[in-house]
């Protein structure tokens, strides 16, 4: 559903395409080098490519988890075997257990998600893609 893309989007990378984390990953939806590859990546940076890299990989997750948003989105943030190490539940670690809800809220609208009076920058440019 692109609206939870989009809360992704904000949480993972403030609409900034050429955001990468400390950790290494890579653009709008911070994908990691190597998941990049593993979805047919070419150029994480490209937002095109990455959004379609980061929506097949959410999907996934999202099969994989009999449609728990909740627990999709923890496999996204900490990885699928931490969700599996931890009984199929979001995994004890402080940072997922921030990031599951904080996107929850913008998903369903009960949190800080972008308005049309003050987008998020970058954020129109989404919606043309």
């Amino acid at each position: 559903e692109p609206r939870l893309l989009e809360a992704l989007v904000h949480v993972e990378s403030a609409f900034n395409p050429r955001a990468v984390s400390p950790k290494g990953a890579q653009g709008l939806t911070q994908l990691m080098p190597q998941t990049a590859r593993a979805l047919g990546v070419q150029n994480a940076f490209d937002p095109r490519d990455n959004l379609d890299g980061g929506a097949r990989h959410l999907r996934s997750l999202l099969d994989r988890f009999e449609q728990r948003i909740d627990l999709a989105l923890a496999a996204y943030n900490a990885g699928e075997e931490a969700v599996r190490r931890h009984g199929n539940t979001v995994p004890p670690f402080q940072e997922t257990r921030r990031y599951v809800p904080r996107i929850i809220a913008l998903y369903l609208g009960s949190g800080a998600r972008p308005s049309a009076q003050s987008p998020q920058p970058g954020a129109q440019r989404l919606q043309g893609l």
